[in-house]
């Protein structure tokens, strides 16, 4: 049976990359695979047997002692140690491929070092953008941003572009310097995954040769989500709320249009939109909401809103909204264009435009409910037909066969 290594910095369901890690994984293990992970230490992590073999954890928002800030440094940059170990484990068992998601900062591309030499191919899927832009997000004080794209990587100092802090993105900055001085990441990858077209065309207009880029969307299992085509009487956020999220201009909106917002979520800048949002009333926040009841808000909801400020990948949101039948309102920014069909699944509008938002709230306020109905049919139908777990497996079967993996009969 072909064997698969998942690489990733946490093993538990700490945001999207990490999920979709682990579900990569179990994928490949129902198919019949045989499958490692390494990863980083961690008291959340999800058990493995091969968690012996994990690297050290690190946590950049801990406050270690001085000597140990400079030792954590130096792993940001290039970890000895997560090469160490991943070199004990392959020196046990040899993947036929590796598959890396996050690995930046905690076990760093010094694992693609360990893998390249001992001859695994190895792929990573771009979750964000830091294969680019030293910052992952392409977005800083400013708004979204792409002055490194020449290669000065002085910008990331001068804006402060890491948590707005001059130390940490000067680390940054030395850090992707020597990544890119070194090529770890362009001389170790057969193959970067994306799972929108407009993160490959980005990576493209980066210097990533187009050749070594693939385009696998994200995936919805339909089948575990009951819809709700009934239309709700209020437009839903859901998701972390931070500021490139765009939240601030959907308050604003909400309350031009006079609809009612219901917002599921938590993150950094919840109190000042709390506050925002008691200013301009006729909004209701959830706070942190998951699983059937993030469900059952989904299905009450009329239209759900991504209002986005940066450039978003793939949203889960949009394909998890379609899944429980209703229309998205997107921006259009980013890779969310790609998933909304105009009319027939949802509406765009130009990111940060509040007034043009604000019209299409009042517009979809206004619909009949057959009509909203209808499009939260269509939207399920789209999902349920093109963005499936089938057509990611068989996408990634297709690339791993292309990088020389000879597969068993039974996984095609």
């Amino acid at each position: 049976m072909p064997r698969l290594l998942s690489l990733n910095n946490y093993h538990y369901r700490r945001g999207g990359a990490d999920a979709m890690h682990l579900e990569h994984e179990r994928i490949f293990e129902r198919l019949g695979w045989e499958t490692a992970s390494f990863a980083m230490q961690h008291p959340h992590n999800e058990p493995s047997p091969w968690s012996e073999h994990f690297a050290e954890e690190l946590e950049l928002g801990q406050d270690y002692p001085a000597g140990r800030k400079l030792v954590m440094a130096g792993r940001v940059i290039y970890s000895f140690e997560a090469r160490r170990k991943l070199g004990r484990l392959l020196d046990q068992w040899r993947p036929d491929v590796a598959h890396a998601h996050n690995i930046y900062h905690h076990l760093s591309p010094s694992v693609l070092d360990a893998l390249r030499v001992r001859g695994v191919p190895t792929v990573l899927t771009a979750h964000d953008l830091k294969l680019a832009c030293p910052a992952y997000k392409m977005l800083n004080d400013t708004g979204v941003c792409e002055r490194c794209r020449g290669g000065n990587l002085l910008h990331l100092v001068r804006h402060r572009c890491i948590h707005g802090s001059l130390p940490v993105s000067a680390l940054v900055m030395m850090e992707s310097a020597v990544h890119r001085v070194l090529g770890l990441y362009r001389r170790n990858l057969a193959c970067v995954v994306a799972p929108s077209r407009f993160f490959c065309a980005k990576l493209a207009e980066w210097g990533w040769p187009q050749e070594r880029l693939r385009h696998v969307p994200n995936f919805v299992r339909a089948e575990l989500y009951t819809p709700g085509y009934e239309p709700g009487d209020y437009a839903l956020y859901f998701g972390r709320l931070a500021p490139e999220k765009g939240i601030a201009t959907l308050i604003d909106a909400a309350a031009r249009a006079g609809v009612a917002l219901r917002i599921a979520g938590t993150g950094p800048i919840e109190e000042a939109l709390r506050a925002r949002a008691k200013r301009l009333g006729n909004v209701r926040f959830e706070g942190y909401v998951a699983g059937q009841a993030l469900h059952d808000l989904v299905r009450g909801a009329r239209v759900v809103v991504l209002p986005a400020e940066w450039y978003e990948n793939a949203p889960l949101s949009v394909l998890e909204a379609y899944a429980l039948g209703k229309p998205v309102i997107g921006a259009r920014i980013g890779g969310i264009p790609e998933l909304i069909q105009e009319g027939e699944t949802g509406f765009l509008f130009p990111s940060g435009d509040g007034a043009a938002l604000a019209e299409l709230l009042a517009t979809v306020a206004g619909l009949a409910p057959a009509r909203l109905a209808a499009m939260g049919r269509s939207a399920r139908a789209l999902v349920a037909r093109e963005l499936t777990e089938q057509h990611y497996v068989d996408a990634m079967l297709g690339l791993y066969r292309d990088l020389g993996v000879a597969l068993a009969p039974c996984t095609a």
